[in-house]
């Protein structure tokens, strides 16, 4: 190319024309040429295409290095810890490295990781065979109406496995009587005993935590050999090999510790205040969201959907509520707009007595 133009003197679209090149890569190489101040012919220093790369592409002659990879193990215990960001370990991180990933592209390889490294076993609950035990975090404040003492209640929750069934009930303190009260309690109300029980670590249940050879209570392993089930302690630092109690924790804070969290409950109120709360839970979740067309349905055998004229089945286009735009509709298919009278309603038919 610098031949060409220097020796030959060709233009720029006649070299392009003649190597079989663009002519914006011939201005490119020439104009790198013209920058370098190089003339032909070439010096012999320069008789080496490496030497000669070098000096027409300076920013690109450096081999490329690798992005360093960041220790994810690391980082992800970090990010464990109170107050730890991303973005404050992606600038620790370019700390380190400075010619490391960019933030977005952190985030991206981070996740993948995560995704690769965090491997989650479904657990298979069969009727009877697990009940799971635990206090909650937070308490309520009980006041005592005769001395005025306030005192915070905390929640002893068990919940069985299959049927998340669960018992809650305020404590005062977490010591063995009360670890033990509890569980007699909740086996009556549950009506049976679960083959198995799996407490947190607690000091009441558990005295040494250990993975796979924790010791019991004594008094804990009299109580499971009086019942017969048998005690597996969670892992420690594993919430998910208990994570039916760690989910009815926190439906019970959420029913229970957050309707007394504006008024100091007395003893009485924090008692029943459970009960009020499975009240509202079973409401909530028997009450069938069933719509108008579906009670016509399952009431009178009718369709209100159903298009008896010409057959098939009406499409809703609107929903129109203003009295006005009812009338006008009604009026337009010649309808009566008067609202009609509706008969008394009757009791079923009674049985005549012989």
């Amino acid at each position: 190319m610098l031949r060409l133009r220097f020796e030959a003197g060709l233009s720029t679209r006649a070299i392009a024309a003649s190597l079989n090149v663009g002519n914006g890569t011939v201005c490119d190489y020439l104009g790198r040429a013209r920058v370098a101040k190089l003339q032909w012919p070439l010096p012999l220093e320069l008789d080496d295409d490496s030497a000669l790369t070098a000096l027409l592409f300076p920013g690109d002659s450096k081999a490329t290095a690798e992005r360093p990879e960041p220790d994810w193990a690391r980082i992800h215990a970090e990010f464990k810890k109170k107050g730890v960001t991303k973005q404050l370990l992606w600038q620790e991180y370019l700390e380190e490295h400075p010619g490391g990933y960019q933030y977005s592209r952190f985030c991206e390889r981070y996740g993948r990781w995560l995704q690769s490294a965090s491997v989650t076993m479904r657990q298979e609950h069969r009727a009877g065979e697990k009940r799971f035990v635990d206090f909650s975090g937070d308490g309520v404040r009980v006041v005592d109406g005769v001395t005025g003492e306030e005192r915070v209640a905390k929640l002893f929750v068990a919940v069985l496995g299959a049927s998340n069934l669960t018992y809650v009930e305020p404590v005062f303190s977490e010591d063995m009587a009360t670890w033990v009260g509890c569980h007699v309690r909740a086996f009556a109300y549950f009506g049976g005993v679960t083959e198995l029980v799996v407490p947190d670590n607690l000091k009441a249940g558990v005295t040494r935590a250990h993975r796979y050879e924790p010791d019991t209570n004594p008094t804990y392993a009299d109580l499971a050999r009086h019942y017969g089930f048998a005690i597996l302690p969670a892992r420690p630092r594993r919430p998910r090999d208990k994570a039916k109690v760690e989910v009815g924790v926190l439906l019970a804070e959420r029913w229970i510790l957050a309707a007394l969290r504006h008024r100091h409950a007395g003893a009485e109120e924090a008692n029943e205040a459970p009960q009020a709360a499975a009240s509202k839970e079973l409401l909530k979740e028997r009450t069938p969201r069933v719509n108008g067309a579906e009670l016509l349905r399952r009431t009178f055998d009718s369709d209100m959907f159903a298009c008896v004229r010409g057959g098939g089945r009406r499409w809703v286009l609107a929903d129109v509520t203003a009295a006005g735009g009812v009338r006008a509709i009604l009026e337009h298919l010649g309808l009566p707009t008067s609202r009609a009278s509706l008969a008394q309603a009757q009791g079923p038919a009674q049985r005549a007595e012989c």
